[in-house]
């Protein structure tokens, strides 16, 4: 991550320094725009990875518009370039790109950039169709390097759809929830104060002349609040006192009471009939990144002294895969068989193969960039006649 990080800064600065001068579209390309897809992973110098001018029969496009550039992973097209020059505006011209976008089911992603500003595009709202608004947008001339280590997601060796897709959503909501959060701090509106008067337990009926009355001095307390964390950000450096395991219970503890919250902190689960059985937070975490892939289909988990497994339909015979974290480094093994097409796609995402098939998964986020194969592995045991007994047997 840290050499990105330093070829992004030396990007930034070659943006800031040569980006006046790409006053035409072809100029902007070669000199902004293919030099960051090369930091991504995507070399334009690789046919099989960059493909400038992309015709396809686009339902409702003219047969001379073509994509600037297809991004391709395994053959296939996953992300649609569109390239403006250096002083263009990209707001008016999202609407051509979503054409392509929606007539091409493998390309998960659009991009529009003038080389200075990327906006980055899915299909959250609805399958297939390129939402209007995009869920990143990123400055070359207002952001650090340190601040775009989002950008590695759409990496050559990383890009793995579903994780790009929860990547996504997550972003979008961010941002929304910044917004509002930022517009309620702003404003003081008069559901924000009522909703500060309910917290602090205000002995007063909250009618609106109540909440119009105590309006200014929610704002004073919103800003004095802010303000005070700023400085004690700024000025106290930041220690941290070892405490007892006792003391961190009873504190936390009382914390729960006097909130009246209940906080879910994640740990190891012993089995009630075998304590040799341990359901470690890693295994877990597994259980729920998978999950929240496949949303509509029932997995669950199960733990045995040997292995961890995630079944489809609870059936023991329909494992998606085993994960052994008894060994010094985690592996995990998937149902379906690690032929060469698999292994390569392993390799290219980063992940270790053994000899027998088992994989190296040294964290549970790892399992991200096998997303194709763990698809497999659904289809594999959603399959009945994968499971049919043979008439010999």
């Amino acid at each position: 991550m840290q050499d990105f990080i330093n070829r992004l800064k030396l990007h930034i600065e070659h943006v800031n320094r040569v980006g006046q001068h790409c006053a035409t579209e072809e100029t902007t390309k070669q000199a902004l725009i293919l030099p960051l897809l090369d930091i991504l992973g995507f070399s334009p110098y690789d046919p099989t990875k960059v493909l400038a001018e992309f015709a396809a029969d686009f339902p409702g496009v003219k047969a001379t518009e073509r994509v600037d550039y297809a991004l391709y992973c395994n053959g296939q097209p996953v992300m649609f370039i569109e390239a403006k020059s250096y002083t263009s505006n990209l707001t008016n011209h999202a609407p051509q790109l979503s054409r392509y976008f929606n007539s091409t089911l493998g390309v998960t992603i659009g991009v529009i950039t003038n080389g200075r500003e990327w906006r980055f595009f899915t299909d959250l709202i609805n399958p297939n169709v390129m939402d209007e608004k995009p869920f990143l947008v990123i400055d070359f001339t207002k952001h650090k390097a340190e601040e775009l280590t989002q950008l590695a997601e759409f990496k050559h060796d990383n890009f793995h759809v579903e994780k790009l897709r929860y990547f996504a959503e997550e972003n979008q909501y961010i941002q929304q929830f910044k917004a509002v959060i930022k517009k309620c701090i702003n404003e003081v509106d008069i559901d924000f104060v009522r909703y500060v008067a309910q917290q602090a337990n205000i002995s007063r009926q909250l009618n609106t002349k109540f909440l119009e009355n105590i309006q200014p001095f929610v704002k004073q307390a919103v800003e004095k609040a802010i303000s005070d964390t700023v400085v004690k950000g700024l000025s106290a450096p930041t220690i941290i006192t070892a405490q007892p395991i006792e003391q961190q219970h009873e504190a936390l503890e009382t914390f729960n009471r006097d909130a009246e919250i209940q906080i879910n902190i994640p740990q190891d689960i012993i089995h009630p009939d075998n304590e040799r059985i341990i359901t470690t937070i890693d295994e877990q975490e597994l259980h729920r990144i998978v999950s929240e892939l496949f949303p509509t289909h029932e997995l669950t988990a199960k733990d045995t002294e040997s292995y961890y497994s995630v079944l489809y339909q609870n059936k023991n015979n329909r494992w998606l895969f085993r994960y052994d974290v008894n060994r010094k480094r985690p592996t995990v093994q998937f149902i379906v068989p690690i032929d060469d097409q698999r292994r390569i796609e392993l390799d290219r995402a980063g992940l270790e193969v053994l000899n027998n098939g088992q994989i190296y998964l040294d964290k549970p986020e790892h399992i991200y960039r096998a997303v194709g194969i763990l698809k497999d592995c659904l289809n594999f045991c959603s399959n009945d006649e994968n499971f049919k007994r043979s008439v010999n047997s």
